[in-house]
């Protein structure tokens, strides 16, 4: 897991000599949840799975959350436990913006604490290795609004080289652990309603947030509007019409994507079943 554009795909296929797609910059390409060829390590048959960032490009955060939940919990149910999971960072990154933070928010819901035993932290795109390099490692680890909380823990956080070596010894920090089920495939299990999931509750927050934001500027576009009509100004009344339009476009959006993927979801995991059942077959 981790941002658009950290280097998860790329770290897949060199670890597991798979040809998956990659996006080129910031550009999401992982637009469903995908997995690696199989191969052996600590001879052990081992599969990577590659999800879509909450920040994808092409996809909202509530339908990244659709398929990534549906796939969990379709394994899942299938028996199938992960031994772990890897969180993707870019070391080059100077800040972490807020979209950065909100994707590793919604990590932590996924997991839950109990599953940080089995979360490796992985930093990439280490070209070049200088001091301000490793203040922002440093910072990482010791920072509450960084990694600070999942690694006390239990959680590792490790560099990936870009080599195979590398990926190898990461992926071997897991080849040995207890699987373990993450807290959305347990809560799932319980009630099969994703409304009823940390990571829900989560990104509901966040896009009713979001929402007040756009009430509010909609609010003072029509004050706005009112002053250019009552001046007469004919071109930026226009201008200001077309942008509110556009607002409450937004506005609508944001409040139906989180009543929507209640409905969705279920139709997404009969899609993802039919999918790996055909894909067995």
């Amino acid at each position: 897991m981790g941002a658009t554009g950290s280097g998860k795909t790329t770290f897949i296929n060199v670890a597991s000599g798979s040809d998956l797609r990659v996006g080129m910059g910031l550009e999401s390409c992982t637009n469903e949840v995908q997995t690696s060829q199989s191969f052996l390590l600590d001879e052990k048959n081992v599969v990577l799975v590659d999800t879509p960032g909450f920040d994808d490009t092409t996809k909202s955060d509530t339908d990244v959350l659709k398929m990534i939940a549906a796939y969990l919990q379709t394994m899942h149910k299938q028996g199938k436990i992960l031994s772990g999971v890897i969180y993707m960072h870019r070391i080059s990154d100077i800040r972490v913006g807020g979209t950065s933070r909100r994707d590793f928010t919604m990590f932590q819901e996924l997991c839950g604490r109990e599953a940080y035993k089995n979360v490796l932290m992985v930093t990439n795109m280490w070209s070049d290795i200088n001091e301000d390099v490793l203040a922002r490692e440093q910072e990482l680890r010791e920072k509450d609004i960084f990694f600070k909380p999942i690694l006390d823990n239990g959680a590792l956080l490790l560099r990936h080289m870009n080599d195979q070596e590398s990926a190898h010894k990461i992926i071997h920090e897991l080849t040995g652990a207890d699987p373990v089920a993450l807290r959305i495939q347990s809560e799932l299990a319980a009630v099969n309603d994703i409304t009823q999931t940390s990571a829900y509750a989560q990104l509901n927050r966040e896009l009713m947030e979001q929402a007040e934001r756009n009430r509010q500027e909609l609010q003072k576009l029509r004050v706005e509007l009112e002053e250019a009509a009552q001046a007469q100004d004919e071109e930026t009344r226009m201008e200001l019409q077309e942008e509110s339009e556009k607002m409450e476009a937004e506005l609508l959006r944001v409040q139906n994507e989180s009543a929507m993927l209640a409905s969705e979801y279920q139709a997404e995991l009969r899609r993802i079943e039919e999918q790996l059942h055909a894909r067995a077959g």
